[in-house]
């Protein structure tokens, strides 16, 4: 662990000073020889998110001198990747990872498990050659919810963008994370050579099976026979990872050069706290993921369900209520008592009732830890990052958890409170005249009816797309008003004491 420290003159990271890093005693550095390293992973979305979780296990496992025929192959397919393509390059493919622990002190190490980063645009044939490779096992993505193409409301592949109708009509030099894997299985298929396993690390709820739609969708439009051999062949497996990775700011680069003593130029910051949940479905060859510390099962879904329930709908619980009451921070908002006991009792009466227990699931566990993470100071998540898209995020969470009570005869008051804090923020206005900056694809439409709400109470939930027929179900309706109109009269503060 690393306390507050200064050190005088920092080393630039590249693969000839890891030996000066490793002296200084304060950042632990790849003991093993990346120049044997063999790049049977080729991934599409280099950030944060992957450099916190994924990366970091291959490594885990090469530092225990296990799956040197796994390490990782980036690759960026938007122009704003070029940047992290000089970067890798320049680093030697090396950076920092951080976990800043609550009490302040830091747990640094510099991850060696991506050995090279190749920027698509300036070469589509290399990336397709590298992924139609024989030592190219698996294929993974973080490429976001957007990156996978679907129609928010019914689930159907977007053919019109522009982008894929270039790739449909100049399939050989594809532009799109679409493209390059069906130009790649195709080559494959043509060798003789076995299909890559597909693994979506993006936290989407059955992110696997939307991985899949959607890319046999897309090779539909070009081959249909292809796309066929594709859903018969080609393995997408399930998976959930868990860890708050906050974007990496200046502060964080200049925190780890003067603490640390490392030159980065892209460091990772996230964390202790880490779960990756991963279905064991993969075409012949894997990395012995278990020693790594992921969960190996053959159905992610109750851990999945898990997560949304508990840390997915315990972040909308504190972002609204935070935001009337003048918080800036997750971890201001979840130190606040009357909003940890609204999350506390949200958790125990309405979502655990709604989860599958299953052996080695784990809740008590991940349940004591949640607050603790929410609190962490060190993270600094900021409750704007947590409210945004809540149109993408209420329905999905929390409102499943909202129908499925309903359907027992459990109650949902507190679902419908979280609702209701959602439709009172969504005004835009806060309780002293403050302006809320709404981000969301629904701005203007949430807008306009949060607007009238007050002449018409209901005008919120009886948006169809995102409520169903929620407005009219009594047992959801009246505490959500009754919530609304307290938080009108009486403020956020009153009404989190009298929900509780």
């Amino acid at each position: 662990m690393i306390h507050n420290t200064e050190v005088e003159t920092p080393i630039t990271l590249k693969q000839d000073n890891l030996g000066k890093i490793n002296a200084g005693g304060i950042v632990a550095t790849p003991s093993y020889d990346r120049d044997k390293l063999v790049a049977g992973i080729i991934h599409f979305g280099v950030g944060g998110f992957h450099r916190a979780h994924q990366a970091m296990v291959i490594d885990r496992l090469l530092a225990a001198g296990l799956a040197n025929d796994y390490a990782i192959c980036g690759v960026g397919v938007l122009e704003q990747d070029r940047r992290m393509a000089d970067i890798m390059a320049e680093q030697d493919h090396l950076y920092t990872l951080v976990l800043k622990h609550a009490d302040g002190t830091r747990e640094a190490r510099v991850i060696g498990s991506i050995i090279d980063y190749l920027f698509a645009p300036d070469d589509p044939e290399k990336v397709i050659e590298r992924m139609a490779s024989p030592e190219v096992k698996i294929v993974s993505l973080t490429v976001t919810e957007g990156g996978y193409n679907f129609d928010q409301v019914t689930g159907d592949f977007l053919a019109d963008e522009p982008q894929i109708r270039r790739d449909v009509e100049n399939p050989e030099r594809p532009a799109t994370v679409f493209g390059f894997v069906y130009a790649a299985l195709q080559r494959r298929r043509e060798r003789n050579l076995s299909p890559f396993t597909v693994m979506s690390c993006d936290n989407i709820q059955g992110n696997g099976a939307v991985a899949k739609a959607s890319f046999t969708a897309f090779v539909r439009l070009i081959d249909p026979a292809f796309a066929d051999w594709m859903e018969k062949n080609v393995r997408f497996p399930n998976s959930m990872v868990d860890r708050i990775t906050p974007v990496t700011t200046e502060d964080d680069r200049k925190d780890v050069e003067n603490r640390l003593g490392v030159h980065d130029q892209w460091p990772v910051v996230a964390e202790p706290w880490c779960q990756w949940v991963l279905e064991d479905n993969f075409n012949g060859e894997r990395p012995p993921f278990d020693q790594g510390g992921v969960q190996l099962v053959d159905d992610v879904e109750p851990w999945e369900i898990m997560k949304l329930r508990l840390a997915n709908v315990g972040h909308q619980t504190i972002c609204y209520f935070g935001t009337l009451l003048g918080y800036t921070y997750a971890h201001e908002a979840a130190s606040d008592a009357d909003i940890t006991r609204l999350l506390e009792a949200y958790i125990e009466l309405e979502a655990i009732p709604t989860l599958h227990i299953v052996p080695g699931l784990g809740l008590d566990e991940f349940r004591s830890a949640l607050l603790p993470r929410f609190r962490n100071p060190e993270i600094k998540d900021t409750l704007a990052r947590l409210r945004a898209e809540s149109s993408d995020r209420i329905p999905k969470w929390l409102l499943p958890v909202v129908r499925e009570n309903l359907k027992a005869g459990r109650g949902v008051s507190l679902g419908a409170a979280i609702s209701a804090s959602w439709a009172r923020y969504a005004e835009g206005v806060g309780e002293k005249g403050e302006q809320f900056t709404i981000v969301d694809r629904l701005k203007d439409e949430l807008m306009a009816l949060a607007a009238t709400q007050r002449n018409d109470p209901t005008a919120f939930i009886q948006n169809r797309t995102l409520f169903g027929n929620l407005a009219s179900v009594d047992a959801f309706r009246d505490p959500y008003l009754a919530t609304l109109q307290t938080l009108w009269t009486e403020g956020a503060r009153l009404t989190l004491q009298k929900l509780v």
